[in-house]
């Protein structure tokens, strides 16, 4: 039997970086097989666990002394931080009452193939964060909880795992 708290600092980044990597594998079978079209506020949460892997890699694959660890802890941490702050504003705008008006605004793939992608960026920013109508549906559910809640279950523990790997002493 495994014992989690022998496991190296190595293994246990390593083991971040497949749960991100499985977190963007169903996000991106969930839209290709599932055509369930992510909103602004899917992609950005894709972009945190994205970066929360990029961490975990680096961690696993460079294995720092004490000081790097904790460096690495709390960049992970940013990541969770960010992913959980998008993840929360995501539960909070499914929770709202429906605005007629917030599908006026149109989404990421029209603001690509109509403006460069820096004016793209920027629009969409803007949009997800007043209201934009996809992001308002729930498409999916697991145990009657919808996807953003357990993306932010996920950032929360992706955090928590990041801590506990950077700062237990060994």
């Amino acid at each position: 039997m495994l014992n989690p708290f022998a496991w190296s600092y190595r293994a246990q980044c390593f083991t971040g970086f497949l749960v991100c990597a499985a977190l963007l594998g169903y996000a991106y079978y969930v839209q290709f097989d599932l055509g369930i079209e992510p909103c602004p506020l899917c992609i950005f949460q894709r972009i945190a666990v994205i970066a929360i892997g990029v961490f975990f890699l680096v961690g696993a694959l460079h294995n720092p002394k004490p000081k790097g660890r904790r460096g690495y802890a709390l960049l992970v941490l940013l990541g969770a931080c960010a992913g959980i702050g998008i993840a929360a504003y995501h539960v909070w705008v499914q929770h709202q009452p429906p605005n007629p008006l917030a599908g006026c605004t149109p989404g990421w793939n029209y603001w690509v193939e109509n403006f460069s992608v820096r004016y793209a960026w920027s629009k969409t920013v803007q949009a997800a964060f007043t209201g934009h109508a996809d992001c308002a549906e729930v498409n999916w559910t697991l145990l009657g909880l919808s996807m953003p809640f357990w993306t932010l279950v996920s950032f929360a523990g992706l955090g928590a795992g990041a801590l506990w790997a950077g700062f237990r002493r060994r």
